[in-house]
């Protein structure tokens, strides 16, 4: 049996296969964090490329995208092994991740054009309709272009670079914070406060919130990771 996967139509420049390992990218690293491919199992070409029905180049590329997050290693002679992230090591990544972004809103609400204000709150305008409809994977994509226009309202190209590359390898985890009940809303809400420090101009205010918002993100994503761990350990025990 095969899983149907399709590149993501939001993805980056590069054309569809780099759209497609994107999303076998996301496939297996939601498999890992979710615990449907536990730590130690060897992630093999082959079979991945069978299981998605897709060519092995694709493969290979999103499996240097899993090494890049830190949710696999590769071995020599062993090939790619599932790892095993440390809370201590998440939390750490989320706190610089907290003052990329801080850094990001405080030169937003400075540099960013009018147009780019208007954007910024018609798309957290969207995303609460999103969240009105329970649409969680919507919201989740809301949520990527949500703070994309955020780092490009920096008007910082070396900024932008260094929060993409962070929020990147982070993805997974964040994704793992909408199954905590309630998360939608609050993430929200957050959001709300943001935009509206940045549209009134309020650097010290945005950077704030900002930081206040990843750091509650950190939270939640660890906590929902550190539970499917357990779960999992849990179930691998003899009865």
């Amino acid at each position: 049996m095969t899983d149907q996967i399709r590149p993501a139509a939001d993805g980056p420049p590069g054309g569809l296969r780099r759209s497609l390992a994107d999303t076998l990218a996301r496939a297996i690293a939601d498999d890992i964090i979710e615990g449907r491919l536990l730590p130690g199992v060897r992630l093999d070409e082959h079979e991945l490329a069978a299981r998605f029905d897709v060519s092995r180049t694709p493969v290979r590329e999103a499996l240097g995208q899993v090494c890049a997050m830190g949710l696999a290693e590769r071995r020599p002679n062993r090939g790619v092994l599932v790892m095993v992230m440390s809370e201590a090591r998440l939390e750490e990544m989320f706190v610089a991740m907290a003052e990329l972004e801080a850094a990001a809103a405080r030169l937003a609400a400075l540099h960013m054009t009018g147009a780019e204000r208007r954007g910024l709150e018609a798309l957290h305008l969207d995303s609460a309709a999103a969240v009105r409809a329970g649409a969680t994977d919507d919201y989740a994509a809301f949520n990527t272009r949500f703070h994309q226009a955020i780092y490009a309202g920096a008007h910082n190209s070396y900024l932008e670079e260094l929060v993409g590359l962070t929020r990147k390898r982070l993805a997974p985890f964040r994704r793992a914070q909408f199954n905590v009940l309630g998360r939608l809303a609050s993430s929200c809400e957050e959001h709300d406060r943001m935009v509206q420090a940045i549209l009134r101009g309020d650097a010290e205010a945005a950077a704030a919130e900002t930081r206040a918002h990843v750091l509650t993100v950190s939270a939640a994503s660890v906590a929902y990771v550190g539970t499917r761990a357990r779960s999992t350990a849990r179930s691998d025990q003899p009865v």
